[in-house]
């Protein structure tokens, strides 16, 4: 409040500097009636520097004016969308609105082994929208007796539980069986996961087999693709099969989910669904949406992450929306009109009731193809 009132006091003594100036100005080249003088008197040079210092301060305490909070239509020249994007992700700003988090994660020995729960901390960091992380100094922890060998098969009878640094605090689970008995559907159990893409059971299943047929009757071809939300990197080890290369996003939401793609032979992008996807524009022949990218997500960070999906799609690449999960009144209302911004061709759209459903959910499975350049 008081450096308001201050500024304020400034511009009216700018302000009435100015008006004095003008009047003296003024004043000293009025015309006579009798005699009119042959040549305007010039303004001294001093009177000139001054008043250009005058504007100067008044220029500079106007771009100091806090500025209120109401906005109209006709003084906001900012794109709305720009705005919008600067609530969603800050640059910067979530790093700072946990700092407490920060200060944790860069507390530690140079040159020394990292904190053992750096990657808690480093996650909670991610999982807020303080991404990219800090670079540090200090060696990362690997488990102490790893196997000699690992399996070039995708789909191997199980996970060796000696690569994996388990821990206490964040996994339910000390082993990939523990993990399986708890949940099944997790998918650590890479054998029981090889029919999972390739078998249909309803209008909503999309086989890889069928996929290719369709990307081949169009004459396009796959090669690279990415899948968002990826758990265990399942959809990456049936591509693989077809000599397709699939990068797979995922988090280590309580169980070691990065991990478990990298015993696959799989890549694994620890990042989160609100960052930028790391892939160069145009490059991406397929991007497929999993389980995590479902209702939950706010109606204006999916338009952002289906937007950003569209920048690493070449033309005439694929989206596949996979078992997109929400209520029916939603899906007609909000996430329909909201894929349908992006202008695709839809190859696939099907929906289905969720079974014994009291809200009216329904799934959405929809391949949808990028068109050519606008």
């Amino acid at each position: 409040m008081g450096f308001t009132m201050g500024l304020n006091l400034l511009l009216l003594l700018a302000m009435v500097a100015t008006n004095i100036l003008s009047l003296y100005h003024l004043s000293s080249t009025i015309q006579t009636p009798k005699k009119p003088p042959t040549a305007a008197p010039l303004v001294p040079d001093h009177l000139i520097q001054q008043l250009h210092t005058i504007r100067a301060t008044i220029n500079q305490l106007t771009r100091l004016q806090p500025t209120t909070t109401v906005t109209t239509a006709t003084t906001t020249t900012t794109p709305s969308d720009l705005l919008l994007h600067s609530r969603l992700s800050p640059i910067a700003s979530s790093c700072h609105n946990h700092a407490d988090l920060l200060h944790k994660y860069m507390t530690y020995t140079p040159y020394s082994l990292c904190p053992p729960d750096s990657d808690s901390v480093a996650e909670s960091l991610i999982l807020r929208g303080c991404h990219p992380l800090p670079r540090r100094r200090c060696f990362s922890k690997t488990p102490p007796k790893p196997t000699s060998s690992l399996p070039h098969n995708p789909f191997p009878s199980s996970l060796p539980d000696q690569n994996v640094l388990w821990s206490d605090k964040n996994y339910s689970c000390s082993s990939f069986s523990c993990l399986i008995r708890s949940n099944p559907k997790l998918g650590f159990d890479p054998s029981r996961e090889i029919d999972r893409f390739t078998s249909y059971a309803n209008e909503l299943d999309l086989p890889i087999p069928q996929l290719f047929q369709i990307a081949k009757s169009a004459n396009s071809a796959l090669r690279l693709g990415l899948d968002i939300g990826g758990g265990t990197g399942t959809f990456a080890a049936t591509m693989k099969l077809h000599n397709v290369t699939v990068v797979t996003t995922t988090m280590n939401l309580g169980a070691p989910y990065n991990e478990a793609v990298a015993l696959r032979g799989l890549v694994p992008l620890h990042v989160p669904l609100q960052q930028r996807l790391p892939v160069f524009d145009g490059v991406l022949d397929l991007v497929r949406c999993g389980h995590a990218v479902n209702r939950w997500i706010p109606a204006a960070a999916l338009e952002f992450l289906l937007f950003d999906v569209d920048r690493v799609l070449r033309s005439g690449g694929y989206l596949w929306l996979d078992h997109f999960f929400s209520k029916s009144v939603d899906l007609d209302k909000v996430y329909g009109p909201l894929i349908g911004k992006l202008g695709y061709k839809k190859v696939k759209w099907a929906t289905g009731s969720k079974a014994n459903s009291k809200y009216g959910e329904v799934y959405l499975t929809a391949l949808l193809q990028k068109p050519g350049s606008k």
